[in-house]
């Protein structure tokens, strides 16, 4: 018995169909070459943008060391501490930046289990030895501000070079524990990252390299804030009262306000030339004190503009590495809360910490502006 309704299709309905489904499957083509080509136009944005940065990275830290090497002015146990920073940071440019680029822009590791465990402790080391080496820098000043005369004594190069040993130490420290668990996979390592599984360790070196230190860094530039602002206080109360005693000023000497009047030490009837005499050393007492009062005004303008320096640096550090260290304490807590995406971001904000370094200390410090536009025209006569 044949069905009560029968559907019997031509050759033009088998047509249409044919031609419907055509057209479904070159959009759809269409649309994936589309989607393929906004997402390579996008990698390769990304791989540039990265790329640029990772150069600038190197190329700022590497004229700070050479700024520092070519200019005598510049060795001072001081500047080394900046010097060694400047190393750490091209260290971070070189041996982490660049594979990281790669890894960042493909999501997929093609290098390998050695070379991912070479990298994870190398990305590890050098970071936060470069936090620390901010630590070094601000006790430094801290023992500088607080205790000048005795601190003056011991700012040697040797103790320069002990504080960064210090903390290349510290950094290695943190960075080894994950090689003792570390398991050999037989199959293909298709990404590489930190292990979270080990709660304590991910505590102890989110603490190690940061939560500490950051907490180190405010408490010092607290105190550096403090001194400084007596110390400025201080020589603006000790300059009036200087003003007050100055009688007889010479109209070239710097920073001082020229006086006609003059001072009189005898009596009415006193010789000229005794007066000429006793004018004489008025101007040079004067002199001294004026002279004194420049040297004290320079000073506190250092000291100003190197603490607004240190508070410049110290934002810039916490801004670039907070959102990643509270992302890394906050993952193994909520693994649903991990989105390759948004840590991508957080590490770069990190990596931009090395970039940022270079640039503060040589924009704010006229010593490394002049030696740096030397060593510019040297390379130029030399070209």
């Amino acid at each position: 018995m044949e069905p009560r309704f029968q559907f019997k299709p031509t050759p033009v309905i088998y047509g249409e169909l044919l031609n419907i489904s055509t057209n479904y499957t070159n959009a759809s083509f269409a649309s994936k070459a589309e989607v393929n080509d906004s997402n390579l136009a996008f990698q390769a944005g990304l791989a540039v943008t990265l790329a640029l940065i990772t150069f600038a990275t190197t190329l700022s830290n590497a004229f700070v060391i050479a700024t520092i090497y070519q200019s005598r002015k510049l060795h001072t146990p001081a500047n080394f501490l900046i010097a060694s920073l400047a190393v750490t940071d091209l260290l971070v440019s070189i041996l982490v930046m660049p594979i990281s680029v790669l890894y960042t822009v493909s999501h997929t590791w093609t290098l390998g289990q050695v070379v991912c465990d070479i990298w994870l402790s190398s990305d590890i080391t050098c970071c936060t030895a470069s936090i620390l080496h901010l630590c070094v820098i601000a006790l430094d000043r801290y023992w500088a501000i607080t205790d000048a005369v005795e601190y003056s004594k011991k700012r040697t190069p040797g103790r320069a070079a002990g504080m960064i040993a210090t903390a290349w130490v510290i950094a290695i420290s943190i960075s080894l524990p994950p090689f003792f668990w570390r398991q050999v996979k037989a199959e293909e390592v298709t990404s590489c990252n930190v292990n979270t599984d080990h709660i304590f360790y991910t505590i102890y070196s989110t603490f190690g390299a940061f939560y500490i230190p950051t907490l180190l860094l405010i408490a010092l530039y607290g105190r550096i804030y403090v001194e400084a602002r007596k110390r400025i206080l201080k020589q603006s109360h000790n300059k009036a009262g200087k003003r007050l005693t100055s009688a007889h000023l010479i109209t070239n000497s710097p920073g001082s306000v020229a006086s006609t009047t003059s001072l009189n030490y005898g009596t009415n009837d006193t010789s000229s030339c005794d007066t000429t005499s006793s004018a004489n050393v008025s101007q040079v007492k004067v002199t001294v004190s004026d002279a004194l009062l420049e040297k004290k005004r320079i000073s506190a303008a250092r000291e100003r503009k190197a603490t607004k320096t240190l508070g410049i640096i110290l934002g810039a550090y916490i801004v670039c590495w907070l959102p990643f260290f509270i992302y890394t304490l906050l993952v193994p807590v909520c693994e649903s809360c991990f989105h390759p995406e948004l840590f991508d971001i957080f590490t770069w904000l990190g990596y931009l910490n090395s970039l940022i370094n270079p640039i503060i200390y040589t924009m704010s410090n006229e010593d490394f502006k002049q030696a740096f536009h030397k060593l510019i025209r040297f390379r130029c006569c030399r070209a």
